[in-house]
Order: C-alpha cells, then sequence, then structure tokens
C-alpha cells in the first residue's frame, strides 16, 4: 500500500507543480485554492508513504516523478522546449525512478 500512496503523492506533486503556473504568484483565488489543496494532498500520501518506505528512496521518487511529470506537461501546456538533451536527461530521471524502485524491498 506504501507504494500505492507514493504514487498518489507523486501525482499530487505533479498537480501542484503545474498549478503554481495558473496561479500567477498567487494572486488568482481558485487555481491557488487548487494548488495549496495539492501541496497538503501530496504531503499528506508522502507522509503515508514514508511509515513503512524508506525516506531516501521515498523521498527521491517523489521528487523524480514531480520533475519528469512537470515537465512533460511544462511542454504539453506551456510549449516549453521539446530537446533531445532535455528527452535524454528526463530518461536518466526515470532510470533512476525504476532503479531505486527495485532495489528497495
Amino acid at each position: 500500500m506504501a507504494w500505492a500512496y507514493l504514487l498518489i503523492a507523486a501525482l499530487f506533486e505533479v498537480s501542484w507543480a503545474v498549478g503554481l503556473k495558473y496561479t500567477h504568484g498567487f494572486t488568482k483565488f481558485w487555481p491557488s485554492a487548487g494548488t495549496i489543496a495539492g501541496m497538503a494532498l501530496s504531503l499528506t500520501f508522502l507522509a503515508l508513504a514514508v511509515r513503512t518506505l524508506p525516506l531516501g528512496t521515498a523521498y527521491a521518487i517523489w521528487t523524480g516523478i514531480g520533475a519528469v511529470g512537470a515537465a512533460i506537461l511544462g511542454i504539453i501546456l506551456f510549449s516549453e522546449p521539446f530537446t533531445p538533451w532535455r528527452v535524454l536527461c528526463l530518461l536518466l530521471i526515470v532510470g533512476g525512478i525504476v532503479g531505486l524502485k527495485f532495489s528497495t524491498a
């Protein structure tokens, strides 16, 4: 169950990271409220996951999924650069996430 909590936490991290763009510096109420809710839910599920998962592994996977998800959505939603170097770096992060997952019992 801890791995499911971690995945949910990471998805909420992606949501609040993308939500930050829509808050316009927390000047827009509803995007700001949604972003803050995403932050709270992300941290809540991360806290549930680290009850049984190693902290270093859980935190690295949480931030890794958040970084990759935010980067992909930045490309899709905000026309951020889509370059071979960027893709390579994102694949390296994914490789690290997979490696950490399989190195943890």
